[in-house]
């Protein structure tokens, strides 16, 4: 078992004030300014917690379609994945959208589909949102 941390401090009330994430277990991360209007489209170079989740999406399902296509002796060569999280006021976060180009030799379009879907199943992040949040794959190979 492995537990992570992560620091934040807010000051003031949620549409006018700002938090930071000071700091996380790792060290690699912080401080990242925080705040309601970077959850709603207006950043001004902070983050919002849908960002992170994005970020976190984006790097799991990588690893899981790593994994799953190297069980399957075909390991990639590149995998870049980006994934939009969406989020509506008064709703929350409604969906989590994953676009996956991977360089994968000997796979043909429907395998690494098929890969893909299997990867959004089984990453941990995927997991943790499922029933809540709507998600979604697509995925091509490039070249």
């Amino acid at each position: 078992m492995v537990t992570k941390h992560a620091t934040v401090s807010w000051k003031g009330d949620l549409e006018t004030g700002t938090g930071a994430i000071e700091d996380v277990g790792s060290g690699s991360v912080g401080p990242l300014d925080v705040s309601w209007p970077a959850r709603t489209g207006d950043e001004k170079g902070m983050t919002s917690p849908e960002e992170l989740i994005a970020s976190a999406h984006a790097s799991c399902f990588s690893m899981a379609l790593s994994h799953v296509l190297n069980q399957a002796g075909t390991p990639p060569d590149q995998l870049d994945v980006s994934v939009d999280v969406t989020f509506v006021p008064g709703e929350g976060i409604t969906t989590s959208a994953i676009e996956v180009t991977g360089v994968v030799p000997g796979v043909s379009q429907e395998a690494f589909v098929e890969a893909a879907e299997n990867a959004k199943d089984s990453c941990p992040v995927s997991s943790a949102l499922k029933g809540n949040v709507e998600l979604k794959v697509n995925a091509r190979l490039d070249g």
